[in-house]
């Protein structure tokens, strides 16, 4: 049924924030054996592969995302050994492992920028990027962070500032330099030898700067109580041409091994996201589509950014759709709990490989976070703006105990108020639950080619109505979403009749439809025709 494509093609990925998953020492932060004990969990949800955020040795001033090794396991997540058997696990199960891969920087306490800072003519100084002050003796030019502040930090050691496009612990490595782009393909080797299957490559559209290191100009559309970081365009400082060289290395490394995927982080426009699937030279397999976490909650506007995406692929371009990550706020907080089951089923029916976040199959929401307890630098450093990722990184909730069972000891960030309700045993036990719409739409996916793989066709977007078709071999699903708290009629025109194939309330299958299509409030529906 599914030979025509890869497994990245019509699997389903799941992130796990291991910090957040499962703790299986009481130390209240979650780690790699708590990951293994809750395998089964995921398989049996139907996830086809785990994408981790990072586990690597780090200071963890971004959690991870300042990496002090890129060969190793930091102790709080366990050892290479723990690592291997996670491995052994999922595809003993079937399930293939993606890491997250942080390329653009490093930790300040790397062994490599101890080095680098150490002195200007050090053989490790090019490895970072260095420059000296302004005039004035401020920083080189006016690039900002986008935790807060400046990009740049003076380093009173060699008297020259150092580029940090995120924390000034996490200090920008400079791709530019030979030996840097040799160093980190290695560490690429090194887990791709033990079995990865893929990785999820960190902001990897920021890794090459302007070699002249011109000003940002002025963002026209930045309105006062904005985050600072939006004041600029960041015109030099993000997506210049010579990064897709640096991308095209990467895959070329990738495919020396077996169906070895490459998921880019990039949050740009449609027209330029899609040339990081390669214009010259292939790139990313999946440059990650946030759109319908960026987009308004509109039939309308998900119907014409669907449509525009669907355009812009190249050849051979294959699609993907997410709906929350560890940056965002979940999306049964932003468009509340009746619409994320809609969300479920948009995210799961249209062309292309969906990626869930932890917890969102169970409906968690953002969990509101007091200032003595946050914890993300993103907040601490531009606090009042709403960038905190903290409440979209709270632990899973998988039963009524304490600690929710994720952990016997104090969890590392607030558990949700109602986590004895909203939680994996007990909506295993409810045939109702979002856990069993999941579970019920994932089966659906995984025995329905036109889903999985199928041609997209829109057919309606007005009001709060979308709907779409999704063919394969004969066979036509019709998708019917109602985006709205209004109940809606859906004229079905030349499609004849059909058949509902399963509703968001888990309550009409089997219903025959003909002419018309009834949708209640908050509801979506896969209908077959025919």
């Amino acid at each position: 049924m599914l030979s025509s494509t890869l497994w990245w093609q019509h699997g389903i990925i799941y992130q796990i924030y291991p910090r957040s998953f499962a703790d299986s020492n009481g130390d209240g932060i979650g780690d790699l054996p708590g990951i293994i004990g809750r395998i089964d969990y995921v398989h049996s949800l139907g996830a086809d592969a785990i994408w981790l955020s990072p586990i690597y040795p780090s200071p963890m001033a971004d959690f991870g995302y300042d990496v002090a090794d890129y060969t190793d396991v930091h102790a709080l997540f366990g050892t290479l050994a723990d690592f291997d058997r996670l491995v052994a696990a999922a595809h003993a199960r079937g399930m293939k492992v993606m890491l997250d891969f942080v390329p653009n920087h490093s930790s300040d306490e790397h062994a490599w920028f101890a080095e680098a800072r150490s002195a200007r003519d050090n053989p490790r100084r090019d490895w970072y990027i260095w420059r000296d002050p302004a005039p004035d003796g401020g920083p080189p030019n006016n690039w900002l962070s986008y935790f807060g502040g400046s990009a740049w930090q003076y380093d009173a050691t060699t008297g020259q500032y150092y580029l940090h496009l995120f924390v000034d612990k996490q200090p920008d490595l400079n791709w530019r330099n030979p030996a840097v782009q040799q160093a980190m393909l290695d560490a690429m080797r090194f887990w791709l030898d033990r079995g990865v299957d893929g990785f999820r490559v960190d902001v990897i559209w920021l890794m090459i700067k302007d070699a002249q290191f011109r000003d940002n100009p002025p963002n026209p559309a930045y309105q006062p109580g904005q985050a600072p970081v939006n004041a600029l365009l960041p015109l030099y400082s993000s997506d210049q041409p010579e990064v897709h060289e640096i991308i095209a290395m990467m895959r070329q490394l990738l495919d020396q091994y077996h169906e070895r995927v490459m998921v880019g982080e990039i949050y740009l426009p449609i027209e330029r996201l899609v040339e990081y699937y390669g214009m010259s030279a292939p790139e990313c397999h999946l440059p990650f589509n946030f759109q319908l976490i960026t987009a308004p909650w509109s039939a309308e506007v998900i119907g014409a950014l669907v449509n525009q995406y669907e355009a812009a692929l190249p050849p051979g371009g294959w699609p993907n759709w997410v709906l929350g990550n560890h940056d965002q706020h979940r999306i049964a907080s932003r468009v509340g709990p009746r619409q994320a089951r809609v969300a479920a089923l948009l995210l799961l029916t249209l062309r292309g490989t969906p990626t869930l976040y932890y917890g969102d199959e169970i409906g968690m929401h953002d969990v509101e976070i007091p200032p003595e307890l946050v914890h993300d630098p993103q907040e601490l450093g531009a606090p009042g703006y709403g960038m905190g990722r903290d409440p979209e990184r709270t632990p899973m909730q998988w039963d009524a105990g304490p600690g929710a069972g994720f952990t016997s000891g104090v969890p590392w960030l607030p558990l949700a108020g109602d986590y004895a309700e909203h939680n994996v045993a007990a909506e295993l036990d409810d045939p109702a639950s979002m856990l069993a719409l999941y579970r019920s739409l994932i089966a659906l996916r995984r025995a329905t080619p036109a889903l999985t793989h199928g041609s997209y066709a829109p057919f309606a977007a007005y009001g709060d109505l979308l709907a779409y078709l999704r063919e394969h071999a004969g066979r036509r699903m019709l998708v019917a979403l109602n985006l709205g708290p209004q109940p809606q009629t859906l004229e079905l025109g030349t499609l004849g009749q059909g058949r509902v194939l399963l509703s968001t309330a888990l309550d009409r299958a089997d219903e025959r439809v003909s002419d018309t299509l009834a949708l209640r409030p908050d509801e979506g529906l896969i209908v077959e025709l025919g």
